[in-house]
């Protein structure tokens, strides 16, 4: 990270479009493999499969250290501030600002990555002075573009990004948001 680069904070709440999003905290370890343990997720992020209570542990340990190092947030994604149905990732990267997301499966439907995603977007507008917020995904994956189009990204004429994970070739397509 670059040493002009704002400093995450030590703590974080954003609200914004009936959401709170908030820092992961113990509590949440046990809520953590309901919402990350499901083929969608296994198949379409990089979060690791099977996603147990070792698992919470260390996703919760890695986004504690990515944010002090100044690399990444993670938070939990609630509409009360209390229970979490889901995560947004803010990173930052050699290609931008990227967003991204997941929402447990029995959350679904209620447009909470997308408006999760716009909450992110405009923190990382407004906190960290991100001239645009990227989004990296498969074409193939309707529901990640859905959220896309409905928070207002378009795709952007680039390259794709090719890769193998989990055993699994991928294409990503990049979707861009720019400061209003």
């Amino acid at each position: 990270m670059s040493s002009t680069a704002p400093s995450f904070p030590d703590r974080i709440e954003l609200t914004g479009d009936g959401l709170v999003l908030r820092d992961w905290t113990e509590t949440d370890l046990a809520a953590m493999p309901e919402l990350f343990d499901h083929p969608d997720i296994a198949y379409w992020t990089p979060i690791v499969s099977p996603f147990d209570d070792a698992a919470a542990r260390t996703r919760l340990d890695r986004s504690r250290q990515l944010r002090t190092e100044g690399t990444a947030l993670l938070l939990a994604i609630t509409v009360d501030g209390d229970a979490p149905l889901g995560e947004v990732m803010l990173k930052r990267a050699p290609e931008g600002t990227e967003l991204g997301y997941a929402i447990g499966p029995a959350h679904r439907g209620r447009g909470l990555a997308a408006r999760a995603v716009g909450v992110m977007a405009a923190y990382a507008f407004e906190q960290l002075g991100a001239d645009q917020v990227i989004l990296e995904l498969e074409a193939e994956n309707a529901a990640s573009v859905g959220v896309a189009t409905r928070a207002g990204f378009r795709l952007l004429d680039l390259p794709l990004i090719t890769g193998e994970e989990k055993g699994r070739p991928y294409a990503l397509q990049t979707w861009g948001l720019d400061r209003s």
